[in-house]
C-alpha cells in the first residue's frame, strides 16, 4: 500500500530526477532534447505566421 508520504511530489534539484527518468536517460541528455524541440517547435510556429502574412498580403 502507498503511503502518500512516500510519494515524491516535487524534485529541488535536477539531481533528483536524474534517478528517475524513463529509458535509463540522464538528465543532460533530456534538457538537450528539450531545448531542441522547443527550438523547432518555436521556429515552426514563426514560420506558419510569416507564411499566412505573405499568403494575406
Amino acid at each position: 500500500m502507498v503511503v502518500l508520504s512516500d510519494l515524491t511530489l516535487a524534485f529541488s534539484t535536477a539531481g533528483d530526477a536524474a534517478n528517475g527518468l524513463l529509458f535509463g536517460w540522464d538528465i543532460a541528455t533530456f534538457q538537450k532534447w528539450a531545448l531542441i524541440y522547443l527550438g523547432v517547435s518555436s521556429l515552426a510556429f514563426v514560420l506558419v505566421w510569416i507564411v499566412g502574412y505573405l499568403r494575406k498580403a
